[in-house]
């Protein structure tokens, strides 16, 4: 039973949130590096991950029946009740807020809750179902992790904290659209109005291309602005502009499944060499 439990938070969302919290508190943290802060931190941003995954499964259980990767989930073949799931939900949310508010600043638990707000309520809740811009309005909840570790340290949020917010949005679109074409049956068959869904593939390709170009020239503000140094921003040209050229042969691919999976586990890689090059690269 706690293995379903577990899954309902979705670990591995956990866990790429939590890649990015580190990179955005070191950032702030500039070598003076407070354990205890980015424990509180790190514990209260994961509690409160999970608990809008944990809400997210239960709004979605009417839709995750229709799909076969969602279709085994505890909440659909009613391992876990709808009212235990709330219950746990709600509970791991208050731990992480209680725990963030006390340990950080304002600040940083209006962002989680702003964060909060935007996946569960905007975003789970309606746009999801009915927009095709609920990636895009979504894509605000998932930027907001590197921003909570940024602004735990530095209580301001100045111009880096506005890039990481921009970059890491602009990050959730081809990281999203990705998935979205590699689960193309799926989102199909629950009728969930995602761009390669609604308007087709190609076009989903071309978005991509656009928006991996203006996640390119995100990330290299950083160093534009006097936050991270020339390691940095080599660091994250080439990372650009590898993963635009990715991008840029889908259009010639016979495989779009298989593409669409590269596409995504290069995103996921690229964030992940960001988080950590930006942790070690900061400028005084």
């Amino acid at each position: 039973m706690f293995r379903h439990y577990l899954q309902l938070t979705k670990p591995g969302i956990i866990f790429g949130n939590l890649i990015t919290v580190t990179g955005g508190f070191f950032l702030a943290s500039k070598g003076h590096f407070d354990f205890v802060l980015y424990l509180a931190v790190a514990i209260s941003v994961s509690l409160i991950v999970a608990s809008g995954c944990v809400f997210n499964n239960f709004i979605d259980r009417d839709i995750d029946v229709k799909m076969e990767r969602t279709k085994n989930r505890a909440l659909v073949t009613g391992l876990i009740s709808p009212t235990s799931a709330l219950i746990y939900a709600s509970i791991l949310g208050i731990v992480g807020l209680g725990l963030l508010y006390t340990k950080t600043n304002l600040l940083s638990t209006l962002l989680v809750i702003i964060g909060f707000v935007v996946y569960v309520g905007f975003y789970s809740l309606y746009l999801k179902r009915h927009s095709v811009y609920g990636t895009l309005i979504g894509s605000i909840s998932g930027a907001m992790p590197p921003v909570i570790g940024y602004c735990a340290v530095s209580n301001q949020f100045d111009a880096a904290a506005v890039i990481l917010l921009i970059s890491m949005s602009i990050w959730q679109m081809p990281h999203s659209y990705a998935i979205a074409i590699f689960r193309f049956n799926d989102y199909a068959a629950a009728s969930i109005p995602v761009l390669p869904v609604k308007d087709g593939i190609l076009t989903a390709k071309k978005h991509i291309v656009a928006w991996i170009i203006a996640f390119t020239i995100a990330t290299l503000m950083l160093t534009v602005m006097g936050y991270t140094g020339y390691v940095y921003f080599v660091v994250a040209a080439v990372m650009g502009i590898y993963w635009l050229y990715l991008a840029i042969i889908g259009f010639k691919t016979d495989d779009d499944t298989k593409w669409a999976k590269k596409l995504f586990l290069t995103s996921v890689i690229i964030v992940t060499i960001l988080s950590i090059v930006m942790s070690v690269d900061y400028q005084l």
